[in-house]
């Protein structure tokens, strides 16, 4: 049988690293708060093998095209705490609008996947030589 779930010690851990336990948490039931501010506490604000501004940057992206306003919102302010300058978050924007219209396209027009796979080692195995 698990351990009883502490409720108070997550929460305090959430308070002393946020400065606050947001709403968001606070409605997490009392189980599942434990690995959810696990994964949280490791994946949003820790070291990974990704930076946390690119990180960051990639959920700016990402959530512009979600439309999700809540993530829009935190992940920009979180692109900015990590260091992240307003032209970086502009670029991510429309990296995220550059790749989502080839996506459509291509999708859209019902590219063999197998050429298009075939041209990009083409490409990136010339791209390579011209490198080194």
């Amino acid at each position: 049988m698990a351990a009883p779930v502490n409720r108070g010690e997550i929460e305090a851990d959430i308070k002393e690293t946020l400065g606050l336990v947001p709403h968001f948490f606070s409605a997490i039931p009392t189980e599942l708060l434990g690995p959810e501010w696990e994964i949280f506490k490791r994946i949003e604000l820790g070291e990974t093998l990704i930076p946390n501004k690119y990180k960051e940057l990639i959920g700016v992206g990402l959530h512009a095209e979600t439309k999700c306003k809540y993530c829009s919102l935190f992940h920009t302010e979180a692109a900015k705490l990590f260091g992240a300058t307003d032209e970086e978050i502009q670029e991510a924007v429309h990296y995220a609008k550059a790749s989502l219209g080839w996506s459509a396209y291509i999708n859209g027009m019902q590219e063999d996947y197998d050429q298009f796979a075939a041209e990009l080692a083409q490409v990136t195995d010339y791209v390579r030589s011209k490198a080194g």
